[in-house]
């Protein structure tokens, strides 16, 4: 994920009124920490989370690494994520994110990232979750609860296609505060979980930096180049996961 857009326009755009001192972000991984925007009863809010949803009733908070997206077509139904569906439903501000192919013939082909921004290069906002978890049932309450997020996902469109079959859900900024408000009919937030339109984004390959956790500059967008194979896969513990 990718978000360096400064906080005085995320304030402007998103209509809240933190101003946390967010660092320029260009290789956010799963299980750091990433900001949203829910809505409480006066008004929206900025808030920062773990990205990795870690449900209620969690024994342990690991689970989180296994949450970092949710299937649209099944979130509805499914013990982790349906009571979050319906009461805390959460905006996903970035700028951008990464996903992978492999590229080369034989044994070791070479794993090449791509950046999916707005075509304006405009700031934009992807459906989320949010969960709060007061720790392993019989131990005593944490305080503060961790709180913790999990991004939407749905089928592709033909942008995206070649990358990956699933994609997260863009939502249009006309439906925001229908997305964010829990009064919201499950019908109708049923129906904002859907691919983006395929004129709204679009990929640019990027270099073999953003392909380890260990890279947060801005260098992760640098064109490709030519690497051996070897260069461009990074170490196995650090390479950056395919998220959607």
């Amino acid at each position: 994920m990718l978000l360096t857009t400064p906080i005085n326009e995320i304030e402007r755009v998103f209509g809240v009124a933190e101003r946390p001192n967010l660092m320029p972000r260009w290789n956010v991984a799963p299980t750091q920490g990433i900001p949203v925007i829910r809505r409480e009863e006066d008004g929206r809010h900025l808030a920062m989370v773990r990205w990795g949803l870690v449900p209620p009733w969690a024994d342990d908070p690991a689970i989180g690494g296994r949450m970092i997206n949710a299937r649209g077509e099944s979130v509805a139904d499914k013990p982790a994520f349906r009571d979050a569906l319906r009461k805390r439903r959460c905006l996903v501000p970035l700028d951008g994110f990464y996903e992978w192919t492999s590229v080369g013939d034989g044994a070791k082909p070479r794993k090449q990232g791509h950046v999916i921004r707005r075509r304006d290069r405009r700031l934009f906002a992807l459906a989320g979750l949010w969960e709060r978890w007061y720790g392993p049932k019989g131990a005593p309450p944490r305080d503060p609860p961790l709180e913790t997020a999990t991004v939407v996902t749905t089928a592709t469109n033909a942008t995206l296609s070649f990358l990956h079959d699933r994609m997260p859900v863009v939502l249009d900024p006309a439906d925001w505060e229908a997305w964010l408000d829990p009064a919201t009919p499950l019908a109708v937030v049923d129906g904002l979980i859907r691919s983006a339109p395929e004129e709204w984004l679009d990929v640019v390959p990027v270099g073999p930096k953003v392909n380890s956790v260990r890279n947060d500059d801005p260098g992760c967008l640098d064109p490709p180049q030519d690497l051996a194979p070897s260069k461009a896969k990074g170490k196995p513990d650090d390479r950056q996961p395919s998220l959607f």
